[in-house]
């Protein structure tokens, strides 16, 4: 049976509005003048392109989907698990990957790294106590 067939929706779109705000948040106050010093960029210089943020959303309704499909398969077994997992094997070898390649400072890595920890985090908390 398709998860998403009985999936409340009400549950899917909040998870996907609290990670989105919690991105803002990160990459806004709480960490954005550090990531765009480690990016290398003037903040007031700083015009981010017309598609950015559908792209972002975008990108957020995909990792909350997918969480949520990992999440009915392995649920009650494995929560938290599973979003750490999916960190570790998914998210850690791309930002490897923008160190080695991209030039990316370990600074950045570190902060963009704790970001997907916490935020697939959230996303799996919500998903799994507000059914």
């Amino acid at each position: 049976m398709c998860p998403f067939t009985h999936a409340n929706y009400l549950v899917l779109g909040s998870a996907i509005v609290a990670s989105f705000v919690f991105g803002f948040l990160w990459y806004g106050p709480l960490f954005g003048k550090t990531w765009a010093q480690l990016m290398g960029i003037k903040i007031g210089e700083c015009k981010p392109k017309p598609w950015a943020l559908p792209l972002t959303l975008f990108g957020t309704v995909l990792t909350t989907f997918v969480l949520a499909y990992i999440l009915y398969i392995y649920r009650p077994y494995c929560t938290y698990g599973a979003a750490f997992f999916i960190w570790l094997g998914f998210y850690l070898p791309r930002l490897f990957g923008s160190v080695a390649w991209e030039g990316w400072s370990w600074k950045l890595f570190a902060l963009n790294a704790t970001y997907y920890f916490l935020n697939l985090q959230l996303i799996a908390a919500i998903l799994t106590y507000w059914r």
